[in-house]
């Protein structure tokens, strides 16, 4: 699936070890799609798909994956960006990024859900 839209914000990496001892980093970018009706989506980049090369305010096309996970009888969901190419003009030459990582397993996300909050929610 295909989502093209301009970032509004990029924020902070995050990183952490699963409990494989494998480290891990993310980051998440906020677009603003450009219908009729725009939407503000948090697309989440994992590993080498955090590029430096996007900024705020650049208009992108991410090739994404949704998935939703039950934490507690509630739903959550995720989208995954797997590759993002630039549409803005100052950066017209740069290729696009195609980022396709090796399936991980559930337990370096497991981090992500296991924190000293009350509610034990990962945000």
């Amino acid at each position: 699936m295909e989502i093209t839209g301009k970032i509004t914000n990029i924020l902070p990496i995050q990183t952490g070890v699963g409990k494989t001892g494998n480290e891990w980093k993310k980051q998440e970018i906020i677009i603003q799609t450009e219908e009729q009706y725009p939407k503000s989506i948090c697309i989440t980049l994992w590993g080498n798909a955090i590029s430096d090369k996007i900024k705020q305010g650049d208009k992108i096309k991410a090739s994404i994956d949704i998935e939703s996970r039950e934490f507690n009888g509630k739903w959550y969901t995720t989208v995954k960006a797997w590759k993002i190419e630039s549409l803005s003009a100052s950066n017209e030459n740069e290729v696009e990024k195609d980022f396709k990582e090796e399936p991980r397993g559930d337990e370096d996300l497991d981090v992500l859900w296991s924190n000293d909050e009350k509610d034990g929610l990962p945000f």
